[in-house]
């Protein structure tokens, strides 16, 4: 590319992509010293009038969402030497069409993940009265923190600068495109979220739901052929996953999701329903359980002093005697009633049977029983991550946090960097297990990377939050 096609101040431009309506640009900006994308208009659209009115709209349409969640921010918009021009936000991790193409399907924690922030970034964009028109992998890319930012609005309309095309023209890409598209309808924000999706069931599977020979045969499969089952594809995902997508991927707009977000946490809610009891809301708070872990260290104690004086009162009373050391010879069971702050727990506390002779040299350990938290056998450290991490949560949610430990620690570290939802339980029920032991080891690492894998969550944000106040 020659230097002279944009202004002097974007210096050493490297083209990076091919569309449609323009190429895309990584340059330097001189002024701000920083790397930046520069979308030019194609030399061939140059002299259209219709087009470069379109062109010069997807960058106020997309500089009015520059701070709405994961969407892409314009920086500049400009015209030089007759080709309109739009500075953006470089990112440099490529778009989910890269990822697609050389690595398949994705996991299913990775998937949800970056359909939640596109989500976010449609819903706001229909909130402002922009349809985006061509969702699709391509046009979703991701920064060097693997997060999502949807680009190229570039066939979007804004409902108050008019329709970019007229009705009966097809506008978008034939894999994504919604059934009214596909007829040639106007599209609405449900038609972005027919589009995100055919993503999700992508994603999910490494195939298009109705993918084909041809773009035109593929964009009436929109129109009339039945939705394929996403676990036809993908026999791993749970069947109830073919449900949220079917209503995703309905034909009539109105049948669909209410809005993208709510499509996401469908998702979601069937691939935990399937996954196991492991839930991150479920978890009692941390001040809560860490207050209630004190009793039965205190309930041992006191049966310890209680087995000690009734010991003591058998030995004063003399040794040689017969009933006295009968007596010791049996099993005793004492009930007692004991009062603590806010509490009433009645203890039975039996002494083990010894001989007369050890009577007088040793003490025999009581064996104390609270009625209100039997005893339970000893956690298995055995079975996959998955089992592992729904036996911790089971322990945490009886308050036996000491026990669930070394089982969640086993279960992330076999899990680490699998990307699966079960790393990002079990990597946020560490961290959680972790503050209420009162450690600070490795809890902000862990809440990051569970919302790295599953996206952002309010838990996890508190918990973080909590986390950074306490440990500095």
């Amino acid at each position: 590319m020659n230097d002279s096609q944009l202004p002097e101040r974007y210096r050493n431009p490297e083209r990076i992509a091919r569309g449609g309506m323009g190429d895309v640009y990584r340059a330097e900006d001189a002024e701000l010293g920083r790397i930046v994308a520069v979308k030019l208009l194609a030399d061939r659209y140059a002299d259209n009038e219709s087009i470069r009115a379109r062109f010069t709209r997807e960058a106020r349409a997309v500089a009015r969402l520059s701070n709405a969640p994961s969407t892409v921010t314009i920086f500049d918009v400009g015209d030089h030497r007759g080709r309109p021009y739009i500075v953006m936000e470089y990112l440099p991790g490529g778009s989910l069409a890269d990822r697609l193409e050389r690595d398949g399907a994705q996991p299913v924690g990775r998937s949800l993940a970056w359909l939640a922030q596109a989500a976010a970034a449609l819903d706001a964009a229909h909130a402002n009265g922009i349809v985006h028109r061509d969702v699709k992998p391509g046009n979703l890319l991701l920064g060097d923190d693997d997060r999502i930012k949807v680009a190229d609005f570039g066939v979007a309309s804004a409902a108050h600068l008019g329709s970019f095309t007229e009705t009966g023209t097809v506008v978008g890409t034939a894999g994504y495109l919604a059934p009214e598209q596909a007829r040639g309808e106007r599209a609405t924000p449900a038609s972005d979220r027919y589009a995100l999706a055919v993503v999700a069931f992508e994603l999910l599977t490494g195939e298009r739901p109705f993918e084909r020979d041809s773009s035109t045969a593929e964009a009436m499969a929109h129109v009339s052929a039945p939705i394929p089952p996403a676990s036809d594809f993908n026999p791993e995902l749970p069947p109830g996953i073919d449900d949220v997508l079917a209503r995703g991927l309905a034909k009539e707009p109105q049948h669909r999701y209410a809005s993208a977000l709510d499509f996401v946490a469908a998702l979601r809610e069937a691939l935990e329903r399937a996954a196991g009891t492991t839930r991150v809301a479920a978890i009692p708070p941390v001040r809560a359980q860490r207050s209630r872990s004190r009793l039965p260290l205190l309930l041992l104690l006191l049966g310890a002093v209680l087995v000690a004086g009734v010991l003591a009162a058998s030995l004063l009373a003399g040794g040689d005697d017969e009933k006295q050391a009968a007596a010791l010879t049996k099993p005793k069971t004492v009930k007692e009633t004991v009062t603590l702050p806010g509490t009433t727990v009645v203890e039975t506390v039996t002494t083990q049977q010894v001989t007369t002779q050890q009577a007088t040299t040793q003490q025999a350990p009581p064996t104390t029983t609270p009625t209100t938290q039997p005893q339970q056998e000893p956690a298995s450290s055995s079975g996959s991550p998955s089992q592992l991490n729904d036996r911790g949560y089971e322990l945490m949610q009886a308050g036996r946090y000491q026990e669930a430990l070394p089982l969640l620690e086993q279960a992330v570290s076999e899990l680490a960097g699998t990307g699966q939802l079960a790393e990002a339980y079990a990597s946020y029920n560490l961290a959680y297990t972790r503050r209420a032991l009162g450690r600070c080891d490795g809890v902000v690492d862990l809440l990051n990377r569970s919302e790295q894998v599953q996206g952002e969550r309010k838990e996890i944000s508190k918990l973080r939050k909590e986390a950074e106040k306490s440990c500095g």
